[in-house]
């Protein structure tokens, strides 16, 4: 796509700590659209989308935080992205938490079903996030999208009636994985979803474990939305996320799979999530961020400047 929508969702009501409601002006500021215009690309920045209040959700859960204003942020983010996806342009979703995809991807997946064509979904993550009501510990609602977006039962509150265009499990690919609740890996298992590990990065390399996903979803025709969260890579290199876990993926590997996203030609829809600004050093991860967004949208290695992080 030569059109690109940018769509600021300043959710930080689904985590644990705030800050992320900094995260879409970190990506202005950092030069997200200029970057993607500098590629030949024509960039409409829509704003900040407003959330609902969604007044018939209780206001206080004794388990889950900010239920209400999750819901609200879910069922704005839900009516934005199904009406973005109908049109010409590219949506990137600059958030905030995690919880953003409960309405992003639900939007991009009813619009897919209407198209007859199947939602994949590439998940770049450290965690798994397909915690259910029922079984999340910290209940913070960024770790549960997954779970929402594949129909498992216990989420109608957050659109306010049954989600009738689940994700299938099968065109579901969580790559990065290295901090996953017991029930979510039987949840995984159970379920069918292909999920890789750090440690099948390191034994196989990230280019043959994303290959077969992203053949799969070509054979297919299908949609691919893909959500890119700032902890699948190193916190060494990428320290404005709240949720930090050693051990990510490298600079270069980060890069190679937007490269290869960009060769596909079949990424339809953008989530950049979890950047918080609060916790950024000089905003290196802001920069970081924006750099990989310009790998997906055909910035070649020997075409990116000399930067210092």
């Amino acid at each position: 796509m030569t059109q690109i929508a940018l769509v600021g969702a300043p959710v930080e009501a689904g985590a644990g700590r705030r800050g992320c409601l900094m995260g879409p002006a970190a990506y202005r500021t950092a030069g997200l659209q200029e970057e993607l215009e500098a590629l030949g690309l024509a960039v409409e920045d829509h704003g900040d989308v407003v959330p609902d209040q969604a007044l018939d959700v209780p206001d206080a859960d004794p388990k889950l935080k900010n239920l209400r204003a999750v819901a609200g942020w879910t069922r704005a983010l839900y009516r934005k992205a199904r009406a973005l996806a109908a049109g010409p342009q590219m949506p990137i979703y600059m958030g905030g938490d995690h919880a953003l995809a409960l309405g992003t991807l639900a939007g991009h997946a009813a619009h897919a079903a209407g198209a007859g064509r199947p939602q994949f979904v590439l998940w770049l993550d450290a965690h798994s996030d397909i915690n259910t009501f029922e079984s999340t510990v910290s209940g913070n609602l960024h770790g549960t999208p997954v779970a929402f977006a594949c129909g498992l039962p216990g989420f109608d509150v957050l659109l306010g009636e049954k989600l009738d265009t689940p994700v299938s499990p099968g065109n579901l690919c969580l790559l990065g994985l290295r901090s996953v609740d017991p029930p979510e890996r039987a949840l995984i298992r159970e379920l069918g979803i292909t999920a890789h590990d750090m440690r099948a990065i390191d034994e196989n390399g990230i280019a043959r474990l994303l290959e077969p996903f992203l053949e799969r979803c070509a054979r297919a025709n299908g949609f691919l939305h893909v959500s890119l969260d700032v902890d699948f890579i190193d916190p060494d290199i990428a320290p404005a996320v709240g949720t930090t876990v050693p051990g990510g993926v490298t600079f270069r590997e980060a890069h190679l799979v937007m490269e290869m996203l960009h060769d596909s030609g079949l990424v339809t829809s953008l989530d950049l999530v979890e950047l918080n600004p609060f916790l950024d050093d000089r905003g290196r991860t802001a920069r970081l961020m924006v750099d990989l967004t310009a790998s997906l949208f055909g910035r070649r290695v020997m075409d990116r400047p000399t930067r210092s992080y």
